[in-house]
């Protein structure tokens, strides 16, 4: 018994580790994402893609 507790004492904080890193990963994630979509290319591309599409 104690050596199951002594286990789980042990990764506590491991699940919060592990969210904090997929979050930080995430918010990188996100922020290449709206570079890359605020850019002047994508944008003129995203609008011709857009226009086509409608005519």
């Amino acid at each position: 018994m104690r050596r199951v507790l002594r286990r789980l004492r042990g990764d506590a904080g491991m699940s919060t580790a592990e969210y904090a890193v997929g979050t930080l990963a995430a918010v990188g994630f996100a922020a290449v994402l709206l570079k890359v979509l605020t850019s002047a290319h994508v944008q003129a591309a995203l609008g011709h893609l857009i226009d086509r599409a409608l005519n």
